[in-house]
């Protein structure tokens, strides 16, 4: 009998050490770098402040210096969660063969890339042949893959096509290099696009867009494959409370450019791996 109870309180024992220990634990986070790093962790903040109260966990924001970093870092559980463009999804689901994509923002069902000039001249796509052309990352779905992707499709092969092809690493970065004539004309995601002009961050009067691409999926939070599931679920839960009625929700709404979030499925990117394989970016 002392024995069943000396075991029991040693079972009990190791189960409060464990349990303290996972509630010592830090949720990792990070992004790809589709916008500068300060822009990153201002828009996280207030998102994170949230999912700490609602986790009752630490949230810990780590910004990385390419998109390789964060597909690198979620494959080897460095990384607990991260937001990805669907390309980057698409990479880290091939790498690891268990990552899950949580939720995206009800736009990013229907999402597409802005064309953007500051050329008088240039009217469509075929105004720009022998002209020089910015795409953002090279890892990035709306920066480069599917506008790369519905250019092919249209008999475009930018290579053959642009003068000079350049990649600016972020769509702000896109944006700053057409207002200054370092490209004749490039491509961002709709949603910077709307932010840089609403802020003032792009003169208008000299750069628009000229055209739009036919829509895609794009963005989602995708966590590791070995993540508790239950924190997953809590974190899904998390992400679908917030309501752009709630005063303090819609703030952090609005700083991911979010109406509100909804769940998502990896067969929803199965169209971006579809473009990936046709563009040549996928073995």
């Amino acid at each position: 009998m002392l024995k069943r109870f000396l075991a029991a309180v040693a079972g009990l024992a190791l189960s409060l050490s464990v349990t303290a220990l996972h509630a010592a634990e830090t949720l990792r986070v990070s992004a790809i770098p589709d916008e500068a790093p300060t822009e990153l962790i201002r828009k996280f903040k207030p998102l994170g402040e949230y999912l700490e109260k609602e986790l009752g966990m630490p949230v810990k924001f780590t910004p990385v210096s390419d998109y390789a970093a964060v597909v690198e870092a979620l494959a080897s559980d460095r990384l607990d969660m991260a937001w990805l463009g669907g390309f980057t999804f698409v990479q880290t689901r091939l790498k690891t063969g268990n990552a899950i994509p949580l939720v995206q923002r009800e736009q990013d069902e229907q999402f597409t890339s802005k064309f953007i000039t500051a050329d008088p001249a240039v009217k469509s796509l075929q105004d720009l042949k022998g002209k020089t052309f910015a795409f953002g990352s090279v890892s990035s779905t709306s920066g480069s893959l599917m506008p790369r992707y519905f250019m092919l499709k249209d008999g475009i092969e930018p290579e053959q096509f642009f003068s000079r092809i350049a990649y600016s690493g972020a769509h702000d970065a896109t944006a700053a290099w057409v207002e200054a004539g370092k490209a004749d004309a490039g491509v961002l995601n709709a949603s910077v696009w709307d932010k840089l002009v609403a802020a003032g961050k792009v003169n208008t009067d000299k750069v628009r867009v000229f055209a739009t691409t036919p829509t895609y999926y794009d963005y989602n939070w995708t966590v590791r494959g070995t993540l508790e599931p239950a924190l997953a679920e809590k974190i899904k839960a998390a992400f679908l409370a917030l309501d752009p009625a709630n005063p303090e929700h819609k703030a952090i709404l609005d700083l991911q450019a979010a109406s509100r979030f909804i769940a998502t499925k990896p067969e929803n990117y199965e169209g971006i791996e579809q473009a990936a394989r046709a563009a040549g970016l996928l073995k």
